[in-house]
């Protein structure tokens, strides 16, 4: 029967990075992380849960001849605020998954 005590302690380590996990995520979403685009002209915020928070646009890249480039560096800032995150992501739930070879976690 000395199995069953050892799949019990397994159950109890399951269930203990299934609770630093959820924390981990939670954590996650309360970071902020900022990509900017045009040396800065577009900066976009987004939490580690990847949802967009905040735009900030500097009134000089503003043309209104030339919406399209502001249109691209909006999109470039996201982009480069969402790369962030989900590396941020990565690295911090890596830390649950390193060693235990679950496909499809993350």
């Amino acid at each position: 029967m000395r199995g069953m005590g050892n799949m019990q302690g397994m159950m109890k380590q399951m269930q203990k990075m299934q609770k630093q996990m959820a924390k981990a995520q939670e954590e996650l979403g309360e970071k902020r992380i900022e990509g900017t685009a045009g040396g800065g002209m577009v900066a976009v915020t987004v939490s580690g849960h990847k949802e967009v928070i905040e735009v900030k646009i500097k009134p000089e890249v503003v043309d209104p001849d030339d919406i399209e480039m502001l249109e691209d560096l909006v999109l470039a800032a996201t982009n480069d605020a969402l790369k962030k995150a989900e590396e941020l992501t990565a690295s911090t739930m890596g830390q649950f998954t390193k060693g235990l070879n679950l496909p499809g976690m993350f």
